[in-house]
C-alpha cells in the first residue's frame, strides 16, 4: 500500500489523513485497526454509490458488518430535516457506542454525517471518506460538521473530529468537470490566504491539474491537507487563525444562502466568486495592491470557472445579498468581520468592517462596474 499521511495532530483526538490510489478497495486495511467493534454503517451520497461498493466488498472480506444508509446528492440534504431523517434511518439499524459511520460522499455528507455522528448516542465515532475534491482539500479535514438553516449556512453543528480521513485519488475521474472545478476554488484559497508561491504553483499548474494529472492532484490535495492541519492544530475550534480559512465565505455563504441552496451554484463556485469579492473588498480598504482581484480572476476565467454575478443566471438583488452578511459566524454584535488579504499569500481578520463598503463591493460585482 503507498500512500501519502498528513497528520493532525490534536493530542487524544489526533488521527491521519491517507492519499493514494486505490484505497478504497484497500479500505478494511486502512479502517479496520480503528474499529471498536466491527460493525459500520456507510452514509452514502446517492451519487457515489457504486464508490461505496468498493468499499463495501473490502469490509466484507475481513468480517466488518457493514449496513448502508443513502442520502439525496445535493446542499438541500444538510437541513434539520435531513438530519432527522438520517437520524431515524441509522437508528433503525440498532447501533451502540461502538458502531462507526463512514461518510462517504462530498463536503454535504461528510458535515450531515459528521454532525450525526456527534449527536447520535451522545457520541459515536465516524471516519471521512471524501469522494471530491472540495472535500479532498477542505471540508473533510478539522472537525467542523453542520447543516444549514433558513438563516444561513451551518450556523447549527458542532465540532467533531473524524478518526481518520481517507483519500482516494481515483475517486476524482468520476467527477464532472463542473465539480472538479468546484473543488479547485478551494485550493487556490491556501495559496492566497497563507502561501503566495503555492498560489503561482497553481496558475502554472491548475489547468493541468483539472485535466487530470494525478500526481499534481496528489501534491496539490496533500499540500492543502498539510496546510489545513497545520492551522487546525493550532487552533481547533476557530477563537483565532482557523477563521482565516473562511477567505471568500462570507460573500459566497450569503450567495449560496440567497440561491436557495437548489444545486444552481455550488459551493466552490460561490467561493470562487467570494474570493473575488473579498480581494476586492482588501483592495478598497487599501491593504491589497490594485490588480489582485484581477489577477485572480484571471486564473479563475483561465481554467473555467465564472468571476461575476451576471454569470451565474440568479436575479441578485444588492440588499438580498448582503443581509446575510450579519448572520455570518464571525460577525459580533451584528457588526461585520471579514477575511481580508494584505498580500497574495497574507490573511488577516478585520472586524468592524463598515457595512456600506461591504456592500458597495457587492453592488460593484452586481452592476458590472467592476469588470473582469
Amino acid at each position: 500500500m503507498s500512500f501519502t499521511t498528513v497528520p493532525v495532530a490534536l493530542g487524544a483526538r489526533s488521527y491521519d489523513i491517507r492519499i493514494g490510489s486505490g484505497l478504497l478497495a484497500e479500505a478494511a486495511q486502512h479502517l479496520a485497526p480503528l474499529l471498536a467493534a466491527p460493525k459500520v454503517i456507510l452514509v452514502v451520497d446517492e451519487a457515489v454509490e457504486m464508490v461505496a461498493r468498493t468499499m463495501l466488498l473490502s469490509l466484507a472480506k475481513h468480517g466488518i458488518a457493514t449496513d448502508i444508509v443513502t442520502i439525496p446528492a445535493g446542499e438541500a440534504a444538510k437541513s434539520f430535516a435531513g438530519l432527522e431523517a438520517l437520524i431515524n434511518r441509522l437508528l433503525e439499524y440498532a447501533p451502540d457506542r461502538k458502531t462507526t459511520l463512514i461518510a462517504v460522499g462530498g463536503g454535504v455528507v461528510g458535515d450531515l454525517a459528521g454532525f450525526a455522528a456527534s449527536i447520535l448516542l451522545r457520541g459515536v465515532d465516524f471516519i471521512q471518506v471524501p469522494t471530491t475534491l472540495l472535500a479532498q482539500v477542505d471540508s473533510s479535514v478539522g472537525g467542523k460538521t453542520g447543516i444549514n438553516t433558513r438563516a444561513g449556512k451551518n450556523l447549527v453543528g458542532s465540532f467533531y473530529q473524524p478518526r481518520r480521513v481517507l483519500i482516494d485519488l481515483d475517486v476524482l475521474t468520476t467527477l464532472p468537470p463542473r465539480e472538479l472545478k468546484a473543488g479547485y476554488a478551494e485550493i487556490l484559497k491556501y495559496g492566497l490566504i497563507m502561501d503566495a508561491e503555492f498560489f503561482a504553483w497553481c496558475e502554472r499548474e491548475g489547468e493541468k491539474l483539472l485535466a487530470g494529472n494525478i500526481a499534481l492532484r496528489e501534491l496539490a490535495i496533500a499540500t492543502c491537507c498539510h496546510k489545513k492541519a497545520q492551522i487546525v492544530g493550532e487552533d481547533e475550534r476557530e477563537s483565532d487563525r482557523r477563521a482565516l480559512l473562511n477567505f471568500g465565505h462570507t460573500f459566497g455563504h450569503a450567495l449560496e444562502a440567497e440561491a436557495g441552496y437548489d444545486g444552481s451554484l455550488l459551493h466552490g463556485e460561490a467561493v470562487a466568486i467570494g474570493m473575488v469579492m473579498g480581494c476586492r473588498l482588501s483592495e478598497k480598504l487599501g491593504l491589497l495592491a490594485q490588480g489582485s482581484a484581477m489577477r485572480l480572476a484571471r486564473h479563475l476565467r483561465a481554467v473555467g470557472m465564472k468571476t461575476q454575478l451576471s454569470e451565474t443566471g440568479h436575479a441578485w438583488q444588492v440588499e438580498g445579498i448582503t443581509r446575510h452578511f450579519v448572520r455570518d459566524k464571525k460577525a459580533e454584535a451584528g457588526a461585520l468581520t471579514f477575511i481580508v488579504l494584505e498580500a497574495i499569500g497574507q490573511a488577516s481578520i478585520l472586524k468592524n468592517v463598515a457595512p456600506e463598503l461591504a456592500r458597495e463591493v457587492v453592488a460593484e460585482m452586481l452592476e458590472g462596474t467592476w469588470s473582469t
